[in-house]
């Protein structure tokens, strides 16, 4: 073999290589770990699972989620999203009230009186991710609404007027400041042991969200009081360091799907007012009945509510809290 010959087969050789080089390679299936802030099967985790399904179904090949199980299985949902920050899981389904002890201005997104929309076009949710990237946390999107927050009561529990004095609720951060601004002593548990608080007498009632009472509860429960307050959001959010590393694809499947979950639940009145008839309808035929504070009575229930939170809120976050306020609601 000559040594023109020899030179062309190693030309050959290394334009093979570089050809080889520069091919880029198939990206492998991620696979994310994902966690809930409710026991799986239970009314207000159901809309994550379901998403974690659509998002797996739209993601073969790309990004998968193993969803490991819920709160309180898992630990304290007030630890999941921290322990997710911290890296033991990417990604999560969970509401303001069990992330704010890791990102104090988290209660902003249940106080929120603009739609997600709004403040994705504001600049809202730029400015809170702004604060949620200090904490290694993603913001995804808001992919379920429960609707509002509504006070519960036991038999023989019954209120005419917006006073909770005498009441002792269980709570959770999202109304711990309102109740107890109407008297109410309070005390926080888990969600499975809200059925056993109130058989055994140890609570009068308790705060949650109106699509979101767990059936278990009906046999306890004979009382809803209206107005509702705040909005029982949850949430979708991951791990920022994991989420950054996912390809564009992997990302915009995620998104697609949360967001667009976001979008219809905030596109449309008449499917709200489907959701609430319904459970309305659910609560009549479990016997629950509404009481309905009016006239002076609902006003102060609902500024009292407002009020309290937002205090407590700007107490807690001198520095953000009033641009939150300013980008999250309608009036100063």
């Amino acid at each position: 073999m000559n040594s023109k010959t020899i030179f062309l087969k190693g030309l050959a050789a290394v334009v093979a290589a570089g050809t080889f080089l520069a091919t880029p390679l198939a990206a492998e299936e991620v696979t994310l770990r994902g966690v809930s802030c409710f026991p799986i099967g239970a009314p207000p985790g159901v809309p994550f699972e379901e998403l974690v399904t659509e998002i797996n179904e739209k993601g073969k090949g790309v990004v998968q989620i193993n969803l490991l199980g819920g709160a309180p299985a898992i630990g304290s949902p007030f630890q999941v999203v921290e322990r997710m920050a911290q890296g033991a899981y990417d990604i999560a389904g969970c509401p303001e009230a069990f992330f704010g002890n890791l990102i104090p201005e988290a209660p902003v997104l249940r106080l929120q009186e603009k739609t997600f929309a709004e403040l994705r076009e504001n600049g809202g949710v730029d400015y809170f991710q702004e604060i949620a990237s200090k904490k290694n946390v993603k913001f995804v999107g808001r992919h379920h609404d429960d609707g509002p927050f509504n006070l519960f009561l036991g038999e023989g529990k019954a209120i005419d007027k917006a006073d909770l004095t005498g009441l002792n609720l269980r709570v959770s951060p999202v109304y711990t400041a309102f109740f107890k601004s109407l008297g109410a002593t309070v005390q926080r548990s888990s969600m499975p042991e809200v059925y056993t608080l109130m058989e055994s007498g140890a609570v009068d009632g308790y705060g949650w969200s109106v699509r979101g009472v767990s059936p278990s509860w009906f046999p306890v429960t004979k009382y809803r009081v209206e107005p509702g307050v705040y909005r029982a959001s949850i949430h979708t959010v991951a791990n920022l360091t994991k989420w950054n590393a996912l390809s564009d694809e992997a990302r915009a499947i995620i998104n697609d799907v949360i967001i667009g979950s976001e979008t219809r639940m905030e596109g449309s009145s008449d499917y709200s007012q489907q959701l609430n008839a319904e459970m309305a309808k659910v609560f009549d035929d479990n016997g629950i009945e509404t009481i309905t504070l009016e006239g002076e009575e609902a006003e102060k229930w609902v500024n009292m509510a407002r009020e309290t939170a937002w205090a407590e809120f700007i107490e807690q976050n001198p520095e953000t809290g009033p641009k939150l306020k300013e980008l999250f609601t309608n009036s100063q």
